[in-house]
């Protein structure tokens, strides 16, 4: 049996609700993801998998599927407390090589800091697995740009989602995943 998808696409949610778990489903809801088995993988993007928007992504999927994804989720009950969760992707130059995901939560980044730090994530995986060299001391606009220059990785990206804690205590959750298609 082949599992390799055949396509991605990347989404991200915010949700509040007075209880945990019931914030975390309305993020997944407006992720467009809630009504799917998701099954949490780990961080290689195929090769050959072909990156697709989110509305043809979401129109492939069917209630109850199992669905494999790369999720990353942030929640908290406290008062003005900033929450983010990321993905971050990195796509080889060539087509028979695999990629990585990255996925980072965490507290207190802007989307800004958490997107551009998951994307890092995923561009320095992927360049040790290519052998570019780099300076790992090096801020990553720097090295982005030794990847770029390199030949080896044809894009990185991420999406992100941020969102501050309530002030009545209710529950905020993030999420931001990268879904596979088949």
């Amino acid at each position: 049996m082949n599992m390799v998808p055949s396509k991605v696409f990347l989404t991200k949610g915010v949700g509040t609700h007075r209880e945990k778990l019931q914030s975390f489903e309305l993020a997944l809801r407006h992720a467009g993801i809630e009504k799917c088995n998701l099954v949490r993988v780990s961080s290689i993007f195929p090769p050959g998998c072909q990156i697709v928007s989110r509305a043809r992504g979401l129109a492939h999927l069917q209630a109850g599927q199992i669905t494999f994804c790369v999720l990353a989720e942030s929640a908290t009950n406290e008062p003005s407390r900033m929450v983010v969760a990321s993905i971050g992707l990195a796509v080889p130059a060539a087509g028979d090589q695999y990629g990585y995901l990255s996925e980072h939560h965490g507290y207190g980044m802007t989307e800004k800091r958490a997107g551009d730090y998951s994307e890092d994530l995923a561009a320095t995986m992927l360049a040790t697995t290519l052998g570019v060299e780099f300076d790992a001391d090096k801020a990553y606009d720097e090295r982005k740009e030794i990847y770029r220059l390199s030949g080896k990785i044809i894009q990185t990206r991420n999406i992100t989602q941020s969102a501050e804690g309530k002030p009545d205590g209710s529950w905020t959750t993030v999420v931001a995943s990268a879904v596979f298609i088949p």
